[in-house]
């Protein structure tokens, strides 16, 4: 598996670019989140879905209400068990999006240099020429001549389902704007941005704090979304919450990164967070088209060095209705991959699009194909100088392990864990092959009864690139005498064979604790 690596850098045969690629039991290193919606909620859908590469199911509050998507998860659940393959859940909260409530339904035709006005009373019918808004504060946050961007759910970014308005007239709370294209706004729900704007409204709202509170609970989810996250403390506050809700305690927050107010705090906020998700959406509306790359790099590059994941949206819009996607997407996917991407995440593509379970594969197979190609000896220098000296004893044992099974050529690196931490680590010097986090539980009690943890942990690294969790039997302490740890071994080793991705003569690098020792060592597989 690892020989197949080549580097862009050297003269690659032209031909060779054409011969298939060999199936593999891990379709991609880099992960893919699915939003789960109309298109995507049947158990035979999802069954797909799980098989082709979903790791992480997101479901978006923003529609749809928590009996809807207990629905969702139910079925997720049937088909996680059917296929025997983990999926990790995420709940976006709304956050302080704003949107045009369109009662009726019917499609709204906007034609270029016609006027239209936005307007906070929302027992109005929208129209071409009237369109009621969830805010009454716009009329304040805006001047003439800012930009509002008015598209169907989840921007397609094709002009003609998405309108530019330029703000024309300000009159008491209304907002009077210039159509700057044509366009038809189909559905009952749009989003609506206002270009480098500040909305004065809360980064949880009390709809988001009651949804978490019930539905996050209930479920016990893995990552919470944050949604417009603009500044550390966002982040902070969120993280009080989760500590009041039991369980959630241990869930990992995500910022969402949508507009130049999160991007001005990014550094604050990657140090809060667990994970950043880059929402390319709203940001390819805030910033200049030149500078979306830029930020994308940046952000990227910036979350790699930190050791946590992160996630980028809106990659192959067309897929929504189209089989395959376009040359400009399938580059793009690939390029998200080479800058650093631990996952990739689908919206509209999978929530209605028509071919969920195709997208999903075929996002699957042009990382795939991009991982070949990861300059993976630049990326680990670039991160052990950025580490510096002296190594912490976790980071130095994590880089050892990688440097190890690429120099011999390892088939897989194991990790035993308890945290996930080290498994983490270990992915951050993105080894070229898979790593299989073996998380030990621990047993927890509260005098009254034994609770073992490890679930979340194990579903976490769903998220992160070349993470594979497996849980393994609570008998076995992660920090033991080696005969345990031999059996442990045993069992991941044959997940390992069972999976295809380990083969007799193939060596395998072990990183574990032996007492208060951290190991790292090679072993040959015999017949």
């Amino acid at each position: 598996m690892h020989s197949s690596h080549l580097l862009l850098e050297e003269p690659i045969r032209m031909a060779s670019i054409l011969e298939p690629s060999k199936s593999s039991f891990f379709p991609a290193l880099t992960k893919i989140v699915g939003t789960l919606g109309p298109k995507s909620r049947s158990v035979e859908t999802l069954s797909g879905c799980l098989k082709s590469g979903m790791s992480v199911a997101r479901f978006d509050f923003s529609w749809g209400d928590a009996e809807y998507h207990q629905e969702t998860l139910d079925n997720l659940k049937i088909a996680v068990k059917s296929t025997k393959k983990l999926c990790a859940v995420m709940l976006d909260t709304v956050g302080p999006e704003l949107q045009v409530i369109n009662k009726s339904g019917k499609a709204i035709t906007l034609k270029a240099d016609g006027l239209v006005t936005l307007t906070p009373s929302q027992d109005q019918e929208a129209s071409s020429e009237v369109l009621p808004i969830n805010f009454n504060g716009l009329a304040k946050a805006v001047k003439k001549g800012d930009t509002i961007f008015v598209g169907q759910y989840l921007f397609t970014g094709s002009e003609t389902t998405s309108v530019w308005l330029e703000v024309d007239e300000l009159k008491g709370d209304d907002v009077i704007c210039l159509s700057r294209n044509a366009a038809t706004l189909a559905g009952s729900l749009f989003t609506l941005h206002a270009s480098q704007v500040h909305i004065d409204l809360p980064t949880l709202t009390e709809k988001d704090k009651e949804v978490i509170s019930t539905w996050g609970v209930q479920n016990k989810i893995d990552f919470l979304s944050l949604s417009y996250c603009r500044h550390a403390e966002d982040v902070r506050q969120t993280r009080e919450m989760l500590k009041k809700l039991g369980d959630l305690s241990q869930t990992q927050i995500f910022a969402k990164i949508e507009n130049v107010e999160g991007l001005n705090h990014f550094d604050e906020i990657l140090q809060e967070a667990d994970g950043i998700i880059l929402s390319r959406g709203n940001l390819g509306i805030d910033l200049p088209p030149e500078k979306v790359f830029l930020f994308q790099k940046a952000a990227l590059y910036k979350c790699n060095m930190a050791g946590k994941p992160a996630v980028l949206t809106r990659v192959v819009d067309s897929m929504t209705d189209n089989l395959r996607p376009t040359r400009a997407e399938a580059t793009d996917v690939a390029n998200a991959v080479l800058d650093g991407s631990d996952a990739i995440l689908l919206g509209a593509e999978t929530l209605r699009g028509l071919y969920p379970v195709e997208t999903i594969s075929t996002v699957g197979r042009i990382c795939a194909e991009a991982e070949k190609v990861f300059n993976q000896d630049l990326y680990f220098k670039k991160t052990v100088k950025y580490v510096g000296e002296p190594m912490s004893h976790l980071e130095s044992i994590a880089s050892s392990a990688v440097r190890a099974a690429i120099k011999v050529k390892a088939s897989v690196i194991i990790c035993f864990t308890s945290s996930g931490r080290a498994a983490r680590l270990i992915a951050k010097y993105r080894p070229t092959m898979p790593v299989i986090s073996v998380v030990i539980p621990r047993v927890k009690t509260n005098q009254l009864k034994w609770s073992f943890s490890g679930a979340f942990e194990a579903r976490q690294s769903l998220i992160v690139r070349g993470l594979f969790p497996m849980l393994a039997d609570p008998r076995h302490p992660a920090e033991s005498t080696s005969a345990t740890n031999e059996s442990v071994l045993k069992v991941a080793l044959d997940h390992g064979k069972q999976a295809g991705v380990i083969k007799s003569h193939d060596r395998v690098v072990v990183c574990q604790k032996v007492g208060d020792a951290s190991v790292v060592k090679i072993i040959e597989l015999e017949d």
